[in-house]
């Protein structure tokens, strides 16, 4: 049995200051519920703005923002999943129709809150799944990668086009499937099936697609469930460890143990 997710608090940057769940049109473009019974303590949120493919637009940035700003500090959250109300699509990028009426100040500024938006769901404490039960076009795949774990469909995603630079897609594409891959992909803008997903390594899960449409989701879930039983303080310490380690490869510590080794002598990292 599910529960809608209502919160005391009213969420400001929200149409809709009641609750919503399964794509019910409360006119809210981001939803949350937690789970219930057996499931307490997996909270989703639900992109639902099927009139763009949940595309990123302003409204849909500002919701998310705010849903994560809120739900961080919530002990409550042990896994955050992310899944789409929209059949078909997981979310279709960055929305070019509002960006052709911005000016160029006004775009500067919405790709910095996008990459804004883009670090506070990788640096959300608690671990995040993205269940792509269809397409995630460019920003879309930004998004999941953001994540920390990725189930989707076997159908198609695409890779690469469209996502941000510096701290946005490029970086993140990297890590997950190192440096000549991602050039390739970056580079081609190919599209990839969630099986080539799979064995590339960019997603952890492919599953075959049900009646229903939500077989990522119901994989996600079900990895979720996984994650419930372990200590929540260490799986959040568990997360910054893996975290911070991956970000600090080529930092000074790294170049200074590398000089230190070759040297023979004892390093001086940052700090100490």
């Amino acid at each position: 049995m599910l529960r809608v997710l209502c919160l005391l608090r009213p969420w400001r940057p929200l149409r809709a200051r009641g609750c919503a769940s399964d794509g019910a049109a409360g006119g809210s473009e981001i939803q949350v519920r937690a789970l219930a019974g057996p499931d307490q303590g997996i909270t989703e949120i639900l992109m639902n703005r099927p009139s763009a493919r949940n595309a990123l637009g302003n409204v849909f940035v500002s919701e998310l923002l705010e849903t994560l700003a809120q739900l961080r500090e919530d002990r409550q959250v042990r896994v955050l999943l992310f899944r789409s109300g929209v059949k078909g699509v997981f979310c279709a990028g960055a929305d070019l129709k509002e960006r052709e009426q911005m000016s160029e100040a006004e775009v500067g500024v919405f790709v910095q809150r996008l990459r804004g938006l883009m670090n506070d769901i990788a640096a959300f404490p608690a671990p995040t799944i993205a269940a792509m039960d269809g397409f995630a076009l460019g920003g879309g795949l930004e998004l999941a990668l953001a994540c920390d774990l990725r189930v989707a469909v076997m159908g198609l995603i695409e890779t690469t086009r469209g996502l941000l630079p510096g701290a946005g897609g490029t970086q993140r594409l990297p890590r997950c499937l190192g440096v000549a891959l991602a050039k390739e992909l970056i580079f081609t803008g190919r599209r990839l099936s969630g099986t080539e997903a799979h064995v590339l390594g960019l997603v952890n899960h492919a599953v075959a697609q049900n009646e229903e449409g939500d077989a990522a989701y119901q994989r996600a879930r079900a990895l979720a469930q996984e994650i419930l039983p372990q200590a929540p303080i260490a799986v959040r310490l568990g997360k910054v460890a893996i975290d911070r380690g991956t970000e600090n490869i080529p930092t000074r510590d790294r170049l200074e143990g590398m000089a230190a080794f070759r040297e023979k002598r004892t390093p001086k990292f940052v700090g100490k």
